[in-house]
């Protein structure tokens, strides 16, 4: 409402009440602070929101569509996760595989994110718009994808960018895969000790290949990023990727 803090000049509706009648998509509810999942569950089970400064309540009636990255019911049991509320939004609930699983997804969405990006990007100078030759498309099509659709994406986005050619080949494709996606070693707790055993070299790559996979899924969010890797801050994810000399997405990684 109007004067309900600093720098509220006027009335507005908050998402529910603007979604009245209709749909409203809630996406990363697993992140959801618990205080807020109080009012949320409690605006569901109610079907009315006030608006801050208001005095009375407004009935809204909204279908609630949530998504999520996370296992609800695992976050349920950790305590992260209010069950009263997981059941109260898991009345229908679809389970979308991730994309090493979905072959057939892959070449539409490859064709739609490379269109994308060469969309995105025409406006910048030197960037032409960019095919995929055929072994380049395989490569695609063959990655595993453990970031899913954001590492897809972000991969377009990069080939669009930096590929020197208008023709996208495959040495673009391995060159873009591998400054993201570096296998950590296999044999982590099954090597030798003595012969060589380095714990702090060990450490730092099992350590760069999870700080770039965070940053492309998280589409070079920081905050998101350090969420992934169960870091506690923004500012402790940075101080991480400069320890360890990870560049975030178009910083010291371009050629």
């Amino acid at each position: 409402m109007r004067g309900a803090f600093s720098g509220a000049a006027g009335a507005r509706a908050g998402h529910f009440e603007a979604a009245d009648g209709g749909t409203l998509f809630l996406d990363e509810i697993g992140d959801l602070p618990l205080d807020a999942q109080v009012k949320l569950l409690r605006t569901l089970q109610e079907k009315t929101v006030r608006r801050l400064g208001a005095e009375r309540t407004v009935a809204v009636d909204v279908r609630v569509i949530a998504a999520t990255n996370r296992d609800l019911a695992a976050e349920v049991a950790a305590g992260r996760f209010r069950e009263d509320l997981y059941y109260r939004l898991a009345t229908g609930v679809i389970r979308l595989p991730p994309l090493r699983e979905r072959q057939g997804d892959l070449t539409p969405l490859v064709d739609h994110f490379l269109a994308a990006a060469n969309r995105k990007f025409a406006d910048q100078p030197g960037v032409e718009q960019k095919t995929l030759s055929p072994k380049a498309r395989n490569l695609l099509l063959r990655h595993p994808w453990p970031g899913n659709v954001r590492e897809l994406q972000a991969t377009m986005d990069r080939l669009v960018l930096w590929s020197p050619r208008a023709g996208v080949g495959a040495e673009d494709v391995q060159e873009e895969l591998l400054r993201t996606v570096t296998d950590p070693p296999a044999d982590l707790v099954g090597r030798p000790l003595g012969g060589g055993l380095h714990l702090p070299e060990l450490m730092a790559d099992l350590a760069r290949h999870y700080l770039g996979r965070a940053l492309d899924e998280a589409g070079g969010n920081k905050t998101r990023a350090a969420e992934l890797v169960g870091l506690p801050s923004y500012q402790t994810f940075t101080n991480w990727l400069e320890r360890y000399g990870v560049a975030p997405p178009g910083r010291g990684r371009r050629r």
